[in-house]
């Protein structure tokens, strides 16, 4: 891939998306790239940038950014997080709320809406609470295997067994084992494709906890500054944004309160 296309792609790629693809990543955007070509029986890279760039469905432009995104994601990933989620959920069923609503911005595969409805569930003893977590990706191709709700052996091996026992079902298929996660999990959540570059975003449910790990790091700093304006605008009062560790909003424009590192509040 000549860098004149790598540089085509890597525009459009920012446009429709907001993700900042470095100039380093040549190899990782001529191989995911190559994917789609031999998908469409297109051999060269400038009859396939052409067929993006004018395919009018947009179609080719949802599975061209299924395999450019990168979703590297496994269960209770940054596990403080989640026990930070069930001490504020606890609190705020004390002081009598019992309406609850999350979300999980960039909830890949579904580990981190799962992880977080395994938290809540755990963590409740009544029934009577209205819990309801968004999951949103990019993605269609991960958003299907979400909504799927079944993983490899591996992907759940760190696991305890006492919650892969409560909430998956055992699966055998062509030999390989797989747990798929039950019902009480799935009833809790919501998934729906969304594009974190494109401002506003259509929620209007003041959100009590936002889980937008890792997603920045794709960003320029002035997608980043609009991502926290729209974080900040769906919160509710006393509501708290999660970021990964490896992110911090330190030094681009915000209103959000500090509690640690990676945890933010909104007074």
């Amino acid at each position: 891939m000549d860098k004149k296309i790598f540089d085509k792609i890597r525009k459009i790629v920012y446009d429709k998306s907001g993700i900042n693809i470095s100039e380093r990543k040549v190899a990782l955007v001529s191989s995911r790239t190559r994917k789609r070509m031999r998908k469409l029986n297109i051999n060269d890279y400038e009859t396939y940038f052409d067929y993006l760039s004018n395919d009018e469905s947009g179609q080719e432009l949802v599975k061209f950014l299924d395999v450019i995104s990168t979703n590297v994601t496994h269960f209770f990933r940054e596990k403080e997080h989640f026990d930070f989620l069930a001490s504020i959920f606890r609190k705020r069923i004390n002081n009598g709320q019992r309406k609850f609503r999350y979300w999980s911005a960039a909830c890949s595969s579904g580990e981190e809406p799962y992880s977080m409805a395994i938290t809540l569930l755990e963590t409740i003893e009544e029934e009577s609470l209205d819990i309801k977590i968004l999951g949103t990706d990019i993605s269609t191709e991960v958003l299907a295997n979400a909504m799927n709700g079944k993983y490899k052996e591996k992907k759940v091996s760190d696991l305890n067994k006492q919650l892969l026992n409560k909430y998956f079902v055992k699966e055998r298929e062509e030999g390989e084992i797989y747990y798929r996660v039950k019902g009480q999990l799935k009833k809790l959540i919501v998934l729906r494709r969304m594009n974190l570059s494109n401002f506003p975003y259509p929620l209007t449910t003041p959100l009590d906890m936002i889980f937008c790990r890792n997603v920045m790091i794709y960003f320029d700093q002035n997608h980043r500054k609009k991502l926290l304006k729209e974080l900040y605008r769906l919160l509710k009062p006393g509501g708290y944004l999660i970021t990964g560790h490896s992110e911090s909003i330190t030094g681009l424009q915000n209103n959000f309160e500090v509690v640690r590192p990676s945890i933010y509040y909104k007074t």
